[in-house]
């Protein structure tokens, strides 16, 4: 799925009632919701910073794994995005 800026009718960047982390709810022309916690679109802040930043890397690969035991830092999900080297 190809998401252009033009296929996007609103974007809410928002705390909801009752919850602690942002949310990030895009609303597409066509009708679809897309909605984000904050840990995915840190992430991909972080990654998109980091190659319009730097001067030599020019791709930044996440992939999704569990984190548990000692190698999760404390108040951290177990599901976490985490770049890999390539």
């Amino acid at each position: 799925m190809e998401i252009r800026n033009e296929d996007i009718k609103e974007v809410v960047i928002e705390i909801p009632e009752g919850h602690k982390h942002v949310r990030t709810t895009m609303i597409l022309r066509d009708g679809r919701t897309l909605i984000f916690q904050e840990a995915t679109m840190a992430n991909i802040s972080r990654g998109f910073t980091t190659i319009k930043t730097h001067p030599t890397v020019k791709r930044v690969r996440l992939i999704g794994r569990w984190i548990a035991g000692d190698e999760r830092k404390e108040g951290y999900a177990e599901w976490q995005l985490v770049e890999v080297d390539e």
